[in-house]
């Protein structure tokens, strides 16, 4: 299975944070704990399973051309979309890559190839197998507890319900075929998307 890394929005919420907060950098450039977001989940991809075995591609945008060049010298696979928004690029990138697919925001700093290895294999059905079959593989949607996101003081920007609770996606997906289920984690290193400048805050706070 291949990767899509989601870097080529415009990164309006953290770029335009209050006075000296505000980062004057591509969001997927943004550093936390030393590396830019991109690099560290880049770096998550290729300790896991897709890293042996399949191709990390770049999702990128006009509106990210310093994201694109550090993706190329990063030796990825870059798809070129025309930055119209989450959807679009992602529609664009699965046209161009296929199904199934993994997908991550590179606004996700704190992943890790053990969360990767864990949604690839809940989405296959193989928890705990070594092996893996693409031709079987649901659709799977990584949430948290809303809850978590709160109690640590991540933003929250989109909830559902879920088993009568509230959930928030992760951003870490497997996109496949129409049927959709959802993965609920407590790992609070899923709750944090870098979406503000306090988001980046935290996410140093979880990296010490």
């Amino acid at each position: 299975m291949d990767a899509l890394v989601m870097c080529g929005g415009r990164g309006t919420r953290l770029r335009s944070g209050d006075g000296e907060r505000a980062l004057d950098v591509e969001k997927p450039l943004v550093e936390v704990g030393g590396a830019s977001m991109l690099s560290r989940v880049v770096a998550a991809l290729r300790e896991s399973r897709i890293g042996r075995t399949g191709t990390i591609h770049a999702v990128v945008s006009p509106h990210a051309p310093e994201t694109a060049a550090r993706a190329r010298d990063l030796s990825l696979s870059v798809v070129e979309t025309a930055g119209d928004g989450y959807v679009s690029d992602l529609s664009t990138a699965l046209d161009a890559v296929g199904r199934p697919v993994l997908t991550v925001p590179a606004d996700l700093p704190l992943l890790a190839a053990e969360h990767v290895d864990d949604a690839v294999a809940r989405a296959r059905g193989d928890v705990g197998s070594e092996s893996g079959n693409d031709d079987a593989v649901t659709s799977l949607t990584v949430c948290v507890p809303a809850a978590l996101k709160r109690r640590l003081g991540a933003s929250v920007d989109t909830a559902f319900e879920h088993d009568e609770r509230d959930v928030a996606p992760t951003g870490l997906n497997v996109v496949a075929g129409d049927d959709d289920t959802v993965a609920l984690t407590y790992d609070a290193r899923l709750a944090v998307n870098v979406n503000r400048p306090a988001d980046r805050d935290l996410a140093e706070a979880l990296c010490e």
